[in-house]
């Protein structure tokens, strides 16, 4: 996605390694980028860590929660926070909402393997 986008990236200030994200070895997170983003009028940016990794959604967890002080509220699974003097509450998507996505996801790469197969087979 980073490369997708172009956006600039920057190196972390305190580079650190992951073990679980790999099988085999280890993965060294050594550059963040800054990415802006908007949940319905709620408009904000977040500082990432840049790894390999398929997601479909933002995973918005510390220090983003401590900055913002949010409420999770467990039941329902929603969070609280206060945005520029206004209130916001985030909403999980729907299971369906989710499966959707990650069918298109996948649609989206199996297309792009035939496309690299018919490049290296003419």
């Amino acid at each position: 996605m980073v490369e997708k986008l172009n956006v600039q990236v920057v190196p972390h200030p305190k580079p650190y390694k992951l073990h679980w994200i790999i099988e085999n070895g280890e993965l060294s997170v050594d550059k963040q980028v800054e990415v802006k983003f908007s949940i319905g009028n709620y408009k904000d940016k977040v500082l990432c860590d840049v790894v390999p990794m398929e997601a479909c959604h933002i995973l918005l967890d510390r220090p983003w929660q401590f900055d913002k002080k949010t409420l999770h509220n467990g039941l329902p699974n929603e969070i609280t926070f206060t945005h520029k003097q206004k209130k916001f509450v985030l909403n999980p998507l729907p299971h369906s909402q989710v499966v959707r996505d990650q069918i298109q996801m996948k649609h989206k790469r199996d297309e792009m393997k035939k496309k690299d197969t018919k490049r290296e087979n003419p």
